[in-house]
């Protein structure tokens, strides 16, 4: 990373350093705020909380998933609202225009860059957690998914009423529906059926006039955006109907590991031409990792690991390792055979007697991490391999996750939907570091490493732009100057994120909200005067 962004990074973050109680014209906000959902809410206190209220920490707190940013020097909201019905949702938007107030939208609070729960500006956080019912028609083959539910209720209701539907999402099982589908949202079954916005019928929105739309009124513009645009830059989605997709009642899992002393460097290179290519039902994901070595004792080596998701039965799929990737010798003995339900409980990394229930279950055991991403196009050579693995041995902490594309994300148009990276992307690439101290030199130095890694792995990555992955929020791409709204400072990270979508996006968040109202440090910004102003779009 150069200078210069960094300074730019620390300048972003600097002003999140303050509490809710110096924010001068917050008690004013609040008084404001209050008395106009009086209005319209019965018993509005039940569902506001300030930082004087008892409760006002713990509501904060349940769904921060990064502890960089639950400090107590963090920025805080000066109001949270935890609306329980659509109509709430609704008369907090119109409340909040009568404040000075930013509205962050929070649905999981799995951002990795904490933007729904923090901010440069006076903010209130707009907690969607009560909003997560999920009613599933297994005749018809589809649910309807409230905003606020996590991915695993969503699997738990779908196992309850069939052993053979299930819904292409993440392996976590604590992620939030809202933000999670509005950016994508991918899982191991993308290469058969594609992301989970690509199996979107229906959504319901709350609008910045505070009207409730579904996608018959909000027009297929606006639906489209918030079919992997990011929702909050457009409104607050109350819920999603999505089409749920076959799954055999049996398929199969493994893990099988190797260190680069152990052949892996082959493996990893047969690996990139081998996973993109093979059956679509199989989606193997690599995970890289510096670790000691266990055959020179005092020394690191990298560790790889391949996790495999089979939609079918273990001879199949060694019918189908055999004859495209022999060299990594998975075996019978490798080979998990279960349900889908069970599938998503091995992904979440819970052990074979853990009970399903275990995925209502909200808890979350944060640590201080940061991620970026990218994409490959074109396979890494054994050369270049031998150089990254030099690397992280020399950086000792970050890693890599590989995430195949191909299938049926090379048969989808890159305009279809706001997601641009189909067709010619073999992987998706996430870089990875946690650490569990809080000093600000552990953090300092686990970043740098992380993106000396990223800067690393710019030969070898897509160009021009950069493509980065928008549930994988990264604000060292860019961010947009609050107040500013600069359609070329939101360019810089949205086309990274967007690509040739961009300027769409801008067309339709410019039509539904030409003032700006749903915004955050990396948002989609309006053009001045109605898109009708000097800046004219391609």
């Amino acid at each position: 990373m150069s200078v210069l962004s960094l300074l730019l990074f620390s300048l972003f973050l600097s002003p999140f350093l303050s509490s809710p109680a110096t924010v001068s014209g917050a008690s004013s906000d609040y008084e404001t705020f209050i008395n106009c959902l009086s209005g319209s809410v019965k018993n509005a206190g039940s569902i506001v909380y300030i930082p004087q209220n008892p409760s006002y920490s713990t509501v904060l707190q349940s769904y921060i998933r990064n502890l960089r940013f639950n400090t107590s020097t963090t920025s805080k909201p000066s109001i949270i609202v935890t609306p329980k019905t659509e109509s709430h949702v609704s008369a907090a938007i119109l409340c909040s225009k009568k404040t000075k107030l930013i509205v962050k939208i929070r649905s999981g609070g799995h951002d990795y860059d904490g933007l729904s729960y923090i901010s440069n500006s006076p903010f209130l956080i707009l907690d969607m957690f009560n909003l997560r019912s999920v009613s599933v028609n297994p005749k018809t083959q589809t649910a309807w998914v409230q905003a606020g539910a996590t991915l695993g209720e969503v699997y738990y209701r779908i196992a309850a009423v069939s052993n053979t539907l299930g819904f292409p999402a993440g392996v976590c099982p604590t992620v939030g529906v809202g933000g999670h589908i509005s950016g994508g949202g991918y899982g191991t079954m993308l290469r058969k059926y594609g992301l989970a916005v690509d199996n979107l019928l229906d959504a319901r929105i709350v609008d910045v006039n505070g009207r409730i739309l579904d996608r018959k009124a909000m027009g297929e513009d606006l639906f489209w955006a918030i079919s992997g645009g990011g929702g909050a830059s457009f409104g607050v989605v109350l819920a999603y109907q999505i089409k749920l997709v076959p799954v055999p009642k049996t398929v199969t899992v493994f893990r099988v590991m190797d260190t680069i002393e152990q052949n892996a460097t082959d493996l990893v290179y047969k690996f990139q031409t081998m996973a993109p290519t093979t059956d679509n039902d199989l989606f193997i994901r690599m995970l890289l990792q510096p670790v000691s070595s266990k055959i020179k004792k005092g020394t690191k080596t990298v560790r790889a690991s391949f996790i495999a998701m089979f939609l079918g039965d273990s001879n199949r799929l060694l019918t189908i390792m055999n004859k495209d990737f022999p060299e990594l010798g998975v075996k019978k003995s490798d080979c998990f055979e279960m349900n889908w339900i069970r599938s998503i409980m091995y992904w979440a990394n819970f052990d074979n007697t853990t009970s399903i229930d275990k995925l209502l279950s909200r808890k979350y055991d944060s640590n201080y991490l940061k991620r970026k991403s990218d994409y490959i196009q074109t396979p890494i050579p054994k050369s270049s391999l031998e150089l990254i693995w030099k690397k992280m041995i020399e950086l000792n902490k970050p890693g890599f996750v590989f995430n195949p594309y191909g299938g049926r994300m090379n048969e989808i148009s890159s305009s279809a939907k706001p997601f641009p990276h189909r067709a010619g992307n073999l992987f998706k690439i996430q870089y990875s570091v946690n650490w569990d101290d809080s000093a600000i030199e552990s953090e300092t130095q686990h970043l740098n490493e992380v993106r000396s890694l990223y800067s690393f792995m710019e030969p070898y990555v897509s160009k021009n732009p950069r493509g980065a992955f928008l549930n994988y929020r990264d604000v060292d791409i860019g961010v947009n100057t609050f107040g500013k709204n600069s359609y070329d400072e939101g360019k810089v990270y949205g086309e990274k994120y967007f690509m040739g979508n961009f300027d769409r996006l801008v067309k339709v968040k410019t039509a539904v909200d030409s003032g700006n109202f749903f915004r955050n440090e990396q948002s989609i910004p309006v053009i001045a005067g109605g898109g009708n102003g000097k800046k004219k779009l391609r």
